[in-house]
């Protein structure tokens, strides 16, 4: 199964960081916040990513481009300009990067990889959000319903938007961004099926959060898998400095791997 990351937004609330690469490629301890995200997939089994780019893209493309030379040792012979690999320390990952347009929305990002995805299940998340979410959990509650779509309901501080949710899971409302504190909200990552495609049809101006999301609510495809664990989004410089801290002190909590 494919793990969809959306990592293409231009990540203004962080502008002191961002202003050269994009939000997800802003180093928690020596790793991208993109690593972070792809290591917890990868910790169970999913391995084969396909990255959503947009501003400043061609950062994704070039890391992933050297990442196994720099996760390797290496003998350079400059005699016949020759390379030996004498040691790698890879992950066994596939990674697509599409580049899904400079100042297209969420839901058209999704939308624009459509031809990869719409013959099987995916798994789709935020590339700003980290979480110890146990995502073989997640799937199998995904698959128990056996429903369109199934979010990560999360509780953090209350700033997010906000999902109404059943006593059997079912997702009644999607509201985005409600006022007040303490509400079950959108944590990403999200499992879906093909079918979520039929919800984005207003082009590069969709966003997931908004009509697909209400829409696949009111039809009763959209359920909620709680997670009463960490995650916390990187969302502006104070959350960077927050991530960074738990890092350096062996606090990760979203370190599984």
């Amino acid at each position: 199964m494919k793990v969809v990351i959306l990592a293409g937004g231009f990540g203004t609330r962080i502008s002191e960081e961002s202003a050269n690469i994009p939000k997800p490629m802003i180093k928690i301890g020596d790793k991208p916040l993109l690593l972070h995200i792809m290591k917890l997939y990868s910790h169970y089994g999913f391995n084969e990513f396909m990255i959503l780019g947009g501003y400043k893209s061609y950062v994704i493309k070039e890391f992933f481009a050297n990442y196994f030379l720099h996760q390797s040792d290496v003998t350079f012979n400059l005699i016949d300009n020759s390379i030996e690999i004498l040691n790698k320390y890879v992950e066994p990952w596939k990674v697509t990067v599409l580049d899904t347009g400079l100042n297209t929305m969420t839901g058209g990002r999704i939308k624009r990889a459509e031809q990869y995805l719409k013959d099987a299940s995916f798994m789709l998340t935020y590339g700003d959000g980290l979480s110890n979410i146990d995502i073989g959990k997640l799937l199998s509650f995904h698959r128990s319903h056996g429903k369109t779509l199934t979010v990560t309901a999360v509780q953090p501080e209350g700033r997010f938007g906000a999902l109404e949710i059943f006593e059997n899971d079912k997702v009644d409302h999607f509201m985005e961004k409600p006022s007040g504190d303490g509400a079950w909200i959108n944590g990403g990552y999200f499992v879906c099926e093909p079918g979520i495609f039929d919800y984005i049809n207003e082009g590069d101006d969709t966003i997931w959060e908004r009509k697909p999301l209400e829409s696949i609510a009111k039809d009763g495809g959209l359920f909620a898998y709680k997670h009463f664990g960490f995650w916390k989004p990187m969302d502006m410089l104070r959350d960077k400095i927050q991530l960074e801290e738990a890092w350096n002190k062996g606090d990760a909590k979203w370190k599984v791997w």
